[in-house]
């Protein structure tokens, strides 16, 4: 068997006959081609851009659709996932680009007995399959939720030379990345580098630890930390005239309450 230490060309093949027909590099439909291609970069990519993958070499081959990599090497983080597919279906510690693939494509089998995937390499003992009969999933496959809700913080990076996007430290001292629109963001007349923000995004939220993920700016809100003196002493004046005919506030609350306890 060989080391992961050395170069090693990775095989990702797609096994389709939902269309009706073998898919083959002789016959595939766009839109899937595209799809599987945009995939497999992703997964080769990951979280980190382990692989340099705009000059990746690669073949396309049968099997039914398979791309062949040049020889990749230094990439252990990669080499470590696919051996953990090999170990258990469970994605914990798989990198969280490779897992969003794994997730989409046992998805899509799910819907469709025709369709299989394959991941294999000299250095794995058989192929990584993901099929109607395989269960990846990751630990937490069920506690992201989609929500929509404002943050405030600090925005300490703003821009992008390829996709636009701000960091955003938030109160509890954590970052977070949210993707927006080049014009959105040059069509805001606020410079907001290194100031506090009030922003309305799109996101992921874990209802168990509570984290965002994939966060998308919808806009900015206009935010002041300073008090408004006047609506303040406006507010105060409406609460005294709602309870000035209460003598004692606290023994009525006790009372809406039952008593004391």
């Amino acid at each position: 068997m060989k080391t992961t230490m050395e170069a090693q060309r990775i095989t990702l093949s797609l096994a389709d006959h939902s269309g009706g027909f073998e898919t083959s590099p002789e016959r595939v439909r766009l839109a899937d081609l595209a799809r599987f291609a945009d995939d497999v970069q992703v997964f080769l990519r990951g979280d980190t851009k382990e692989v340099d993958t705009q000059n990746l070499e690669v073949a396309v081959q049968k099997g039914s659709l398979a791309i062949l990599t040049a020889p990749i090497m230094g990439t252990p983080r990669l080499f470590a996932d696919l051996r953990a597919l090999l170990d258990g279906e469970l994605l914990e510690g798989i990198d969280t680009k490779r897992q969003e693939v794994i997730e989409r494509w046992q998805k899509m089998a799910r819907q469709s007995r025709e369709l299989a995937y394959k991941i294999s390499a000299p250095f794995l003992e058989r192929p990584v399959i993901v099929s109607a009969d395989t269960d990846f999933r990751a630990d937490d496959a069920d506690q992201w939720v989609q929500v929509e809700r404002y943050i405030r913080g600090e925005i300490q990076d703003l821009g992008g030379a390829t996709k636009a996007n701000a960091h955003v430290r938030l109160p509890d001292g954590t970052t977070l990345k949210v993707t927006t629109e080049k014009d959105l963001l040059r069509d805001d007349k606020e410079n907001r580098l290194y100031k506090t923000a009030m922003l309305r995004i799109r996101a992921e939220y874990n209802v168990l630890s509570r984290e965002l993920r994939s966060a998308r700016l919808i806009e900015f809100v206009e935010y002041t930390g300073k008090v408004d003196e006047e609506e303040l002493d406006r507010l105060t004046r409406r609460g005294a005239s709602a309870w000035k005919d209460v003598a004692d506030p606290t023994a009525w609350v006790d009372e809406l309450r039952g008593g004391r306890h």
